[in-house]
């Protein structure tokens, strides 16, 4: 399975011909989601979900689906009959050939006086893969790379080295940097890398990795 990392919390699937797209969101290219047989969105924040986007690509390819859920759903089911689905903890499905199951509900804390929206991860083809979206959710299954938010408004580098130790993945892969500068970014690398306990690496967008 090929993975590509699109900016921000954006990334492609690739596998058997067929191409699965996550989380893409205002941050990402325009390209983020062209030839996606199916696309999965962790949650409603703009940097994860832009309806415009989502509504092109589904008019751009009409076999092309959505699961996502119940707060993006509903802003998008209505002008797509059929193939836009709501999901939530539990769940397990089928999309563009890649067996998926969610994990979570509620997206990280970023302030005690901001009220939480509802938040899912991704865990795809059996652990291969998992996009948590904006939380530090640790599913109850193994992960072989997991999508690491790294800098958010919502986290602290502490946090994010404690959660790659709870997952205890084979590699964790970057995502959540579109506002981390170039100064930071060696800082984050060093301090992961020694203390996450796993490989740990950072793709910049359009670079790709077999997992």
């Amino acid at each position: 399975m090929k993975l590509t990392k699109k900016s921000h919390a954006c990334v492609r699937l690739e596998k058997d011909g067929r191409t699965l797209v996550i989380d893409p969101g205002m941050f990402s290219e325009e390209d983020a989601t062209a030839g996606a047989d199916a696309v999965l969105v962790t949650h409603e924040h703009p940097d994860h979900f832009d309806e415009s986007r989502l509504r092109a690509a589904l008019e751009a390819s009409p076999a092309a689906e959505i699961w996502t859920l119940r707060s993006v759903a509903e802003q998008l089911s209505a002008a797509f009959p059929g193939r836009v689905h709501t999901v939530g903890h539990g769940d397990t499905f089928t999309a563009a050939g890649f067996d998926v199951q969610v994990h979570g509900g509620l997206h990280a804390v970023i302030h005690p006086d901001i009220p939480r929206v509802t938040n899912v991860g991704y865990l795809v083809a059996g652990g291969k893969v998992f996009h948590p979206g904006d939380a530090l959710t640790v599913p109850d299954h193994p992960v072989e790379t997991l999508m690491l938010p790294v800098m958010a408004p919502w986290n602290k580098i502490a946090e994010v080295i404690d959660y790659v130790r709870e997952v205890k993945p084979q590699r964790a892969y970057d995502i959540h940097d579109a506002l981390l500068t170039d100064l930071a970014r060696p800082i984050y690398d060093r301090q992961i890398g020694a203390l996450g306990g796993t490989d740990h690496q950072r793709l910049t967008s359009g670079d790709t990795a077999e997992v």
